[in-house]
């Protein structure tokens, strides 16, 4: 009597099991569907903005009445445009890591300042965001030419006639370093401001020298920050414009501008999509051997 109630009270508990992981999976199953239906407008909205006209773009790129590889057989036959691409990512690398020994202290002064100076930090980056873009290049046309302030200030100093800082490759970089600053800044604060500081005393209790307790602890633990900036940095630059046209020389095109005067001059929109083309397969290819060697995809996982 004792062993059927027993089996029976058994049956009852797997019975009741087998109840809860079925409502479980169901429930689970109805998250599902409900979190992919919220989904679905937004998956929509990116296949029409973005989706859409990127396959339209590359789709354009293979068009010509001499064949669908016409116009990157005129990109590989003619070097100045493999020139043009390596020097916009070149400079787009350097504008990287300027933004990034330019904005690191100062992200660290804003996570630790409090009240009006973490105000006034604060004003001061996003006064770059309120201010248009072209403007901005202009002002630094202005700033830069022969006599301009910082011609006049670095004369005084002795080095004025022989340091040329406009229209060329360091007016691009100072132009270009200060419109992106803002966007390695915000990233890697945001990144300090959660990360642990205890573990910096704790190396430093424990015999850590004060850089070697920077480096070896406080760099990791703000990596993904210096990640995503360098990221940001980098892939907007890339497709910079106007900072080029105004401040760079004849030997500082961007690929951008190319693109520009194959839609505006020669009206070959082919041509031109063909070139779009190629700045997007050697972004995708950088950031792929970045993701291998550095572990980019932190940035956007967990892992």
């Amino acid at each position: 009597m004792v062993e059927r109630e027993s089996r029976n009270g058994e049956r009852e508990v797997r019975r009741v099991e087998a109840r809860v992981i079925a409502d479980g999976t169901g429930t689970g199953r109805g998250k599902s569907a409900t979190a992919l239906l919220l989904l679905l407008p937004g998956l929509a909205l990116l296949t029409v903005v973005l989706a859409f006209p990127l396959a339209s773009l590359v789709a354009g790129s293979f068009s010509g009445s001499a064949g669908p590889f016409t116009q990157y057989e005129r990109i590989a036959g003619a070097p100045v445009y493999m020139l043009v691409l390596l020097r916009t990512v070149l400079i787009s690398a350097a504008t990287a890591l300027l933004c990034l020994a330019l904005g690191f202290p100062v992200a660290y002064r804003l996570t630790q300042a409090s009240g009006l100076a973490k105000a006034a930090i604060l004003l001061c980056i996003f006064l770059s965001f309120w201010t248009n873009l072209l403007v901005r290049g202009f002002s630094w046309m202005v700033l830069l030419n022969p006599n301009g302030v910082i011609s006049h200030a670095l004369e005084m100093l002795g080095i004025g006639f022989s340091v040329k800082l406009l229209y060329n490759t360091a007016g691009v970089l100072i132009g270009q370093t200060q419109i992106l600053l803002p966007y390695m800044i915000l990233p890697i604060a945001a990144v300090m401001s959660r990360a642990d500081r205890t573990h910096v005393r704790a190396a430093r209790s424990l015999g850590a020298s004060p850089i070697k307790a920077f480096f070896y602890v406080y760099i990791p633990s703000v990596k993904t920050g210096i990640q995503a900036g360098l990221v940001l940095v980098f892939t907007l630059s890339l497709g910079s414009f106007i900072v080029p046209a105004l401040l760079g020389g004849p030997e500082d095109t961007f690929l951008a501008q190319l693109i520009e005067f194959s839609i505006n001059s020669t009206l070959n929109l082919g041509f031109a999509s063909a070139l779009a083309t190629l700045l997007l397969a050697t972004t995708l290819i950088i950031y792929w051997v970045a993701d291998r060697w550095f572990g980019l995809g932190q940035v956007w996982s967990a892992r």
